[in-house]
């Protein structure tokens, strides 16, 4: 049987893994590691991790996202993989902000956001 490796962009990449996680999207813990990020070279899809967790997910999962990314894209060369990315300080800040604390890092990125808060009466303090 013949190999196939034909070309395709990074967009088509994207388009074909979000495919795939919109297949996912009942099963939460594995829909949240296919939106986190990946990176692309040498025909070698890195997928990003936090943890071990993410690492067995992945495994579960990779015979079949490999199919699909594969056959939709036409290219047999595709390899996959991950790698536990080592959160810094401030991504850890993250973790531990309650909702209050959230939402004001969002508004400061966007103040549209405070104009929803406002507009739908959404409160933090519950």
């Amino acid at each position: 049987m013949e190999k196939k490796s034909k070309d395709f962009t990074q967009k088509q990449l994207k388009e074909t893994w979000q495919a795939f996680a919109e297949k996912k999207k009942v099963y939460q813990a594995t829909y949240h590691l296919l939106t986190q990020g990946f990176e692309f070279h040498d025909n070698k899809v890195i997928v990003h991790l936090h943890n071990h967790f993410q690492e067995t997910l992945l495994d579960e999962i990779r015979l079949e996202l490999l199919t699909f990314l594969r056959e939709s894209l036409q290219n047999d060369n595709i390899q996959l993989g991950g790698e536990v990315k080592i959160l810094t300080d401030e991504d850890k800040s993250h973790l531990y902000m309650n909702d209050k604390e959230r939402l004001n890092i969002m508004i400061k990125k966007n103040p549209l956001v405070k104009e929803l808060k406002d507009k739908f009466g959404l409160d933090t303090d519950f």
